[in-house]
């Protein structure tokens, strides 16, 4: 018989109510305790009570209607504030997601996560694209170096930091789950899309990293999501321009795509991202993976064993939309096994199309009620029941503290990777001249260390070059012109700018051209740390694994 909605609801609030404070979550890798007595906003508090298992889940999902159930689906993103709780009374959405044109200030964000919240009779997932590094959505947050520059130190431990101190950022303002971190094995210096976003080549070194990572978020009480499923690390063609094709074989993918995500499913990983992106060897169909039943169904579910939520890659991206349109799309991702639909273009044409889908049977009941069960399950897993309020002065407080700016430059110093050094580094008396993106940062860190810093190359006793993303045959050129004396390159973003900059006496890799990231450079140029950072990808004619030190 099936038990109303509203008292359903009920029995799960009173089942696993309990005293929440502000910014607490959930610990999946304990199960039993919804926030594995994860201490309050992941920094201070006493550890919450366990509460018992997610037994009143197939009641609730009972007891929704079709349109609510459809609602769960669907996490769109929002203009402001006023139009996400009309999304919410409309479409009774189970999620949204924020871009920086939501988030002005902490306690702004954090006073509009409540009221969001508040227009929800189910909590809400409050997502964000905060990846760190070239991809950070949320303009307050303490920025770290991104994942390529963490693969760089070999030390899960800072991945672990990392997300932690992240995590804990995000949930003080409510957002509660991150699509993040990067699985992707970027094993194609032309990858237009992935990268630095790439924690390395190596899929060994990708699963570790990952896996700290995904710990670090949880422990903070917010949802991983690990991206993007089969692996998005081989192309070089722009998944939200154009639709991807990876020709790896099934063995190929085995050997380099799959295993962090098969790291990612070990570790209780909350959500996988799909991707849109077509691999022929996975499913002849020429479908986009995010509307391969075979690829999320027969390869993520029954192959390697997950049970958590998986998520579309955004449905605006034009790899997701060119083959079948807006309506036909989100239809199909629920069929090949999506459970969450990230951002559709628009909101009604979609919603509409997938709730004619489930009243004609196009999409079994079944299947609904497993992808709205393991929504249900993750929100739970999160604490989300037991309550979402956050304190918006709380998060002013904690955002940007000097224990989180210290796990950062720990970071990026760790990051330093010297590839080559004939005998010039650390630089020793003389004038230097800085040249190349981000040179006026880089000139006055060094200047802060001690360094003698000249304005043009023909007073100088030695220049070092930045370079951000110019591409290796730029590098050489650039370097051509600065033959007068000894050459210092540093690689601030794609360490692959050094392939071809043999004519330097010296080079770096940073794999960040944030302050951070410059300031420890400048620190390793002038001697005052060693660097101690290794390869990720090959790089200047080097294999993986390869770093200096003095």
């Amino acid at each position: 018989m099936r038990a109303p909605r509203s008292s359903a609801f009920a029995m799960a609030a009173a089942a696993i109510a309990v005293p929440l404070a502000a910014g607490c979550g959930g610990d999946p890798a304990k199960p039993g305790s919804p926030d594995g007595g994860r201490r309050t906003g992941g920094t201070s508090g006493a550890p919450a009570p366990a509460s018992p298992k997610a037994s009143w889940i197939p009641a609730f999902v009972a007891g929704m209607s079709p349109a609510e159930k459809v609602g769960q689906l669907f996490v769109p993103t929002f203009a402001g504030q006023g139009a996400a709780q009309s999304m919410i009374k409309r479409y009774k959405v189970g999620g949204l997601i924020y871009f920086p044109g939501n988030m002005r200030t902490p306690a702004q964000t954090a006073a509009q996560s409540n009221a969001l919240q508040r227009s929800s009779k189910v909590p809400l997932l409050l997502g964000v694209d905060e990846e760190q590094g070239i991809v950070s959505r949320t303009p307050f947050i303490t920025s770290f170096p991104g994942n390529m520059a963490l693969g760089a130190t070999r030390r899960p431990e800072d991945a672990r930091a990392a997300a932690r101190v992240t995590g804990t950022e995000l949930r003080a303002v409510g957002i509660n789950q991150n699509y993040a971190p990067v699985a992707d094995v970027n094993v194609n210096p032309a990858n237009p899309v992935i990268g630095v976003r790439s924690f390395g080549s190596d899929p060994a070194l990708v699963s570790r990293m990952l896996q700290a990572a995904i710990e670090g978020y949880q422990a903070a009480g917010v949802a991983a999501t690990a991206k993007h499923f089969p692996g998005h690390g081989d192309t070089d063609t722009d998944s939200h321009t154009g639709l991807p094709v990876i020709n790896h074989s099934r063995a190929e993918w085995e050997r380099l795509d799959a295993p962090p995500f098969k790291a990612a499913i070990a570790s209780d990983v909350d959500a996988i991202m799909s991707a849109h992106i077509v691999v022929p060897k996975l499913d002849g169909s020429g479908d986009p993976s995010t509307l391969s039943r075979k690829v999320l169904t027969g390869l993520l579910r029954d192959t390697l064993g997950f049970k958590g939520v998986i998520v579309t890659d955004s449905l605006q991206m034009e790899g997701a939309r060119k083959k079948y349109g807006d309506s036909a799309t989100p239809v199909r991702a629920i069929n090949a096994g999506a459970d969450q639909l990230l951002m559709p273009p628009s909101l009604p044409r979609a919603y509409d199309a997938v709730l004619k889908a489930v009243q004609s049977g196009k999409i079994s009941k079944q299947r609904l009620d497993d992808a709205v069960s393991r929504i249900l399950r993750l929100k739970e897993q999160r604490g989300l029941f037991r309550g979402t309020r956050v304190d918006p002065a709380r998060a002013s407080r904690i955002i940007g503290s000097k224990d989180n700016r210290a796990t950062v430059r720990q970071v990026a110093e760790h990051a330093v990777t010297l590839v080559r050094n004939e005998g010039v580094l650390p630089l020793k008396q003389g004038r230097v001249y800085v040249s190349g993106p981000r040179s006026d940062v880089l000139a006055a860190a060094l200047r802060r260390e001690g360094v003698r810093t000249v304005g043009s190359a023909g007073a100088a006793d030695a220049t070092v070059l930045t370079t951000l993303n110019a591409g290796a045959s730029t590098t050489a050129t650039r370097v051509r012109t600065l033959t007068s004396q000894p050459v210092i390159v540093a690689a601030l973003g794609r360490p692959y700018d050094l392939d071809k900059a043999g004519g330097a006496k010296a080079a770096l890799a940073t794999y960040s051209s944030g302050t951070p990231a410059l300031t420890a450079l400048a620190k390793a140029l002038a001697g005052k740390i060693k660097p101690t950072g290794k390869l990720p990808v090959p790089a200047a004619g080097k294999p993986p694994g390869t770093g200096l030190t003095y």
